[in-house]
């Protein structure tokens, strides 16, 4: 069962859909990490943020497996280590079910994600463009895999 990241955008510059293939291409079995863009919601004159959360957050849940275990990414969830973060993946792994993470678009994650989310996730308190988080999110996800497996990547708790 392979881990699964629903993530808002589809038009991401090279460099980053580059970066997320290098990491997942390093995953494998039971960790191998698979992508799944969803169309962001059309900004309108109005420009209503509700209406736009609400609509990517229907289409991301809308795209998630049945009986996902899921992970939202965001800023105020909580933060880890990197070994903490090794040892929280290998229990959702071991919940038998669907690991799927979400990643929002240019206006976060809609209320409907972070309420069906088992977990919630903050890279940083910093706020970061949310192309970058695919990047960084299959890096982190990489570097637990090389912890639990006791590859020489994972050094430390950077």
């Amino acid at each position: 069962m392979a881990m699964r990241v629903l993530a808002v955008g589809t038009r991401v510059p090279a460099w980053v859909q580059a970066g997320f293939a290098d990491y997942a291409r390093r995953l494998s079995g039971p960790y191998r990490l698979e992508l799944t863009e969803i169309t962001p919601a059309r900004w309108t004159r109005a420009n209503d943020r509700d209406r736009l959360k609400r609509e990517e957050g229907e289409r991301l849940l809308g795209a998630a497996p049945r009986q996902a275990l899921l992970v939202a990414l965001d800023v105020e969830g909580r933060m880890r280590t990197s070994e903490a973060l090794a040892r929280d993946l290998e229990t959702w792994l071991a919940a038998g079910r669907p690991l799927t993470f979400l990643v929002g678009g240019a206006e976060g994650l809609a209320d409907a994600c972070l309420e069906a989310a088992f977990d919630r996730w903050s890279l940083s308190p910093l706020v970061f463009p949310h192309a970058l988080v695919r990047v960084m999110l299959a890096e982190q996800l990489y570097r637990a895999y090389s912890a639990l497996s006791g590859q020489p990547y994972h050094r430390g708790s950077s």
